[in-house]
């Protein structure tokens, strides 16, 4: 009998010494990492996030968990001990000995443009026993960015061909009104603004200034990415995004100077995206993560009381392309003023139905319609 109590006080002096060892060093010299592989995938393109564990003490750990959270949109291929709800809980179980380290890679696709990032993890461990749980909140920065993919269709090509042919007239026709090359008799199809007042008054005859030529400058795209029907519309404006993103990437592949807008909101800043004529190397990265911030949960700003000035300053060698889902009276009535004014323009419009949206007339002529396939459904 002693020695049965005697056995069993030296047990429970070991568990409790084992209890008290884990509680106060189980986190000593370990360290634990998450990081994404790369800066950014496409939609639909595979990505991979690393985890790291390593144990520098001689204690092991017979059970350790990581645990983090990551937006729901990142679709991760091995889901074994996690959950989605509005985000995606992952828990990794890990049992790692004394001088071990552990990598860990991770597939994930990205299901949906954006820009994710992880900000904590938890370590969970427990002593041999696995009586106790001992927890620490780790910090983490640690970021990628989903962008959309560029659009593509047949619809969208031969609108890009058409749209090609008048940029490449229009890079040798634009009209310069700073430089002239003389003065000639007025045509009827003259703008009254051409008519050179003082020759006028010295021949009789109405006189007009001809003016030289310069290249297409830039084209300019405006996004409107208002969205306030009673059925809304979230697979035309992602559309509306990869849409603009095959623009930039089709023009900036040309040499030519793009700038981008959309009344959007910047998930980081909170601003509209504005994006200045550039046809530097970095423009389309410059484009892409814009145009992945774009957190269309929030409200869009009015984009006539943002973008109209811009819109209708002189923009000579421009030509404007808008991207919009919808047609809404304010849009509509200041796209007509930029119609009334002579400006060239073109209004990529996805839809989803197979019937197009009547428009007015002064439109028809200017507008694309770009059928999309009818989404998968996802999680």
């Amino acid at each position: 009998m002693i020695q049965i109590i005697g056995i069993g006080l030296i047990a429970f002096v070991l568990f409790t010494l084992q209890q008290t060892i884990y509680k106060k060093l189980w986190n000593k010299d370990l360290t634990a990492t998450i990081s994404f592989a790369v800066s950014h995938i496409f939609e639909g393109q595979e990505g991979h996030l690393k985890e790291v564990i390593e144990n520098r003490k001689r204690l092991p750990l017979s059970m350790l968990k990581v645990k983090f959270q990551a937006d729901r949109h990142l679709v991760f291929e091995d889901t074994k001990g996690s959950r989605t709800t509005d985000q995606y809980y992952r828990n990794d179980v890990f049992q790692i000995n004394g001088g071990e380290k552990i990598t860990r890679t991770i597939k994930f696709m990205g299901g949906r443009r954006g820009y994710y990032t992880i900000t904590s993890m938890d370590m969970v461990a427990t002593d041999l026993f696995m009586t106790n749980q001992f927890v620490e909140t780790l910090p983490v920065a640690t970021s990628i960015y989903v962008y959309p993919k560029i659009f593509d269709s047949n619809e969208f090509r031969r609108s890009l061909q058409q749209l090609n042919g008048e940029v490449l007239t229009k890079r040798h026709l634009l009209e310069d009104p700073f430089e002239y090359r003389g003065i000639r008799e007025y045509q009827p199809t003259d703008d009254l603004r051409s008519i050179n007042w003082k020759a006028t008054a010295k021949t009789g005859d109405f006189k007009v200034n001809q003016k030289n030529y310069t290249a297409l400058q830039s084209v300019r795209i405006f996004m409107n990415l208002e969205d306030d029907g009673v059925l809304k519309k979230e697979e035309c404006v992602e559309a509306s995004l990869q849409i603009a993103a095959g623009l930039c990437d089709f023009f900036l592949k040309q040499g030519i100077k793009v700038s981008c807008f959309c009344n959007g909101v910047d998930m980081i800043n909170g601003q509209p995206v504005t994006l200045e004529a550039s046809a530097a190397r970095g423009q389309m990265e410059a484009v892409l993560r814009s145009l992945a911030r774009v957190d269309t949960d929030k409200p869009v700003v009015d984009f006539n009381s943002y973008f109209a000035k811009r819109l209708l300053e002189e923009a000579n060698g421009t030509i404007t392309c808008f991207v919009a889902p919808n047609h809404y009276s304010a849009f509509l009535n200041l796209v007509e003023e930029y119609h009334n004014i002579g400006k060239d323009y073109i209004w990529f419009y996805p839809v989803l139905d197979t019937k197009d949206p009547e428009v007015p007339a002064f439109l028809q002529k200017n507008v694309r319609f770009l059928h999309l396939k009818q989404p998968q459904k996802t999680n």
